[in-house]
Parts: structure tokens; sequence; C-alpha cells
């Protein structure tokens, strides 16, 4: 019996936690600043809540930050099971740069903590790392790119998404320098193809 009713308070926990992460991204993306308690408001959580799920703000920001790279390094896996390898790695290199540019705000929020910068690289290190392994392998096997690349080599490519303006038009330049990514890692490839282009791009038939 305690089990039964156990089962929807954990349920219930479970769906106030997502919802607060949810709320949480979309205020702090906006604004870095934003109150605890008004992102408890919007989340329809009281404050008893949600500091049993986040003690302080640090500790929200970083729950965020690891939720958000994991959405993004799951998508890996999702896109290679309808896709090319090399058009599945194309694509989540857009998402990657969406993702760089879109959260301009949390990125701010994060270096408003007082986190150093050696947790948020080993909170990203593990689920990005592993993303960039699953796709460079799938890549590999299939021949679309050289053999021996790094995720480590992959993530140097690509630094350059880092040094845009997300409050300029970043688009064309990202899609230009992850072209010129995809582009430096067929090179050697033993079965080179076409190139595989971003979405502005996609095949007509």
């Amino acid at each position: 019996m305690q089990q039964k009713k156990d089962a929807p308070l954990r349920s219930d926990a479970q769906r106030n936690r997502e919802r607060i992460l949810e709320v949480a991204l979309a205020e702090l993306t906006r604004s870095s600043d934003t109150p605890l308690s008004a992102i408890a408001k919007r989340a329809g959580v009281g404050q008893g809540t949600f500091y049993r799920n986040f003690p302080n703000r640090e500790a929200l920001v970083l729950e965020v930050y690891r939720y958000e790279v994991q959405q993004l390094a799951d998508t890996a896996a999702q896109l290679l099971e309808t896709r090319a390898p090399d058009r599945a790695l194309r694509e989540w290199m857009d998402r990657l740069a969406q993702y760089a540019m879109a959260k301009a705000g949390l990125a701010e929020a994060l270096r408003a903590s007082t986190v150093t910068r050696g947790t948020l690289t080993r909170l990203g290190h593990g689920a990005v790392s592993s993303a960039v392994s699953l796709l460079l392998d799938a890549n590999e096997r299939a021949g679309t790119i050289r053999p021996g690349v790094t995720p480590d080599d992959f993530v140097l490519a690509i630094a350059g998404l880092w040094q845009m303006d997300a409050h300029a038009d970043w688009q064309p330049r990202a899609a230009r320098l992850l072209d010129l990514v995809m582009d430096g890692l067929r090179v050697g490839a033993p079965g080179t193809r076409r190139p595989a282009t971003g979405p502005a791009s996609t095949d007509a038939g």
C-alpha cells in the first residue's frame, strides 16, 4: 500500500523538477539575473519545493546547463537513425551552432555563477564527447571522413563558433565555417561522396 501511495508523489516531484528546469532555461536565456523567486512562481511551485530541488542559484544553473547539453548530445543518435552518417554529422553541427548562439543568456548566467571553468568543462565534456565519437565512428565506418579523427580534433576544428557574436548575423558565418570543417574531414576519406551541406542547401530531390 505504501509503495502505491509513494509512486504518484515521485511522479509529481519529477514533473515539478522538469517544469522548474523548463522555466529556468527560458528565463535565464532571456535574462541571466532572473530572481529564483520569479522562476519558482512561473513554474507554479512553492519556495519549499523549489529549494528542495535546487538549494541555490549555482545548483539550478548547473542543472539547466547539464540538461541542455544532454539534450543536444542525444540528438546525435537520433539523427543517425534516419540519415546517412555524413548528413547526420553535418546536421548535428548545425544544431551545435544553434545551441551555442541561442544560449547566450544562459552563458551569462553560467559566468555569473560561482562555478569554475574546470567544473563546466567536466559537465559538458562527457555527453558531447560521446555524441561526437558516435558520429565520427559512424562516418569512419562508412568511409565518409578520414580515418583517425578524434573528438578533440573535432572540437578544436569548430572552436570558431564560440568567437561569433550571437546578436549579429551569425548563421552564414557559422554555415561557412562548418562546411569548411566538413570538407576538411573528408580529405583522405576512402569513400568520399558529394559534400553534405547545411539545412539551407538540402537536396531538391
